[in-house]
């Protein structure tokens, strides 16, 4: 039960501290005070302990396949948060960002701390109720938990500090790589569990890497954490992943283009007026 506590609660804690590292390296380049992720780390714990209160009742929506559908309303709607996140442009440094911007930034970054936080905290919670029920399984399961959620917490902190390390032009580029495989890992998510609820099609299965490394290993658990590593996957999984990165990529673009048109268009307009 140790081992398994802490590979289980690492595995989730690794999934929110990834999202929230980069998301908080995006605001020290914005110059943004991080005070307010209290207030989202308060949300997404609230949440978290309600939805796993309700879970035996969600599941028995939409035919009992309810915590699927609601899981993967979740993660779809992370994703376009997320999409709208990048599209703020939010690698530009402080001297060129706009109020406005800073703002939706904010809001971004908060309602996906409390989401993220919402749907792995709720994880963890069903995991501890189900387990420290057995008196003797009691004291393994929250050693196990408590060390699993340390070397989440510390990974997280490690990829902070870590993208801040690179050179000022790696940062951003280096957060939106990392973006961009949540993305895709979120879109994967969504469509097994919509799978599994019968609600899109099955697909063949493109590859079969298990014996080299099961998803059940600790490093396949990790991987899963950070990337969303499937042994098995399907070929709409496979689809959707790609879909989901090449979402976060592109509305990143347009949103960096944007921001190049206007700046050149205050260029054009400064000089038209100095010339007169």
């Amino acid at each position: 039960m140790f081992l398994n506590s802490v590979v289980l609660i690492l595995q989730e804690i690794l999934e929110a501290a990834l999202l929230i590292s980069v998301l908080l390296v995006f605001m020290r380049l914005r110059c943004i005070r991080p005070f307010w992720i209290i207030a989202a780390i308060a949300a997404g714990s609230a949440g978290a302990y309600f939805f796993a209160l309700q879970m035996a009742s969600i599941s028995e929506w939409f035919d009992y396949m309810g915590q699927e559908a609601v899981n993967a309303s979740i993660q779809l709607t992370m994703l376009l948060i997320l999409a709208t996140f990048v599209a703020q442009n939010p690698g530009a440094t402080h001297s060129t960002s706009k109020p406005q911007k800073d703002l939706r930034i904010i809001i971004c970054t908060l309602l996906l701390v409390a989401l993220s936080l919402t749907r792995e905290g709720s994880e963890v919670f069903i995991y501890i109720s189900g387990v420290i029920g057995h008196p003797s399984h009691a004291q393994p399961t929250l050693t196990g938990s408590g060390i699993g959620a340390g070397i989440g917490i510390s990974a997280g902190v490690l990829i902070y500090y870590g993208l801040l390390g690179l050179p000022t032009k790696w940062i951003a580029l280096s957060g939106l790589l990392l973006l961009s495989l949540v993305g895709g890992n979120m879109t994967s998510q969504a469509t097994q569990l919509l799978t599994q609820a019968d609600w899109l099609p099955y697909s063949k299965i493109l590859w079969d890497s298990s014996d080299g490394l099961p998803e059940n290993s600790i490093l396949g658990h990790l991987l899963y954490a950070l990337f969303g590593y499937e042994a098995t996957p399907s070929l709409l999984q496979v689809f959707s992943y790609i879909a989901g990165m090449l979402l976060i990529y592109l509305c990143a673009h347009l949103g960096s283009r944007k921001v190049s048109f206007s700046t050149d268009q205050k260029t054009t307009d400064h000089n038209a007026s100095v010339n007169r």
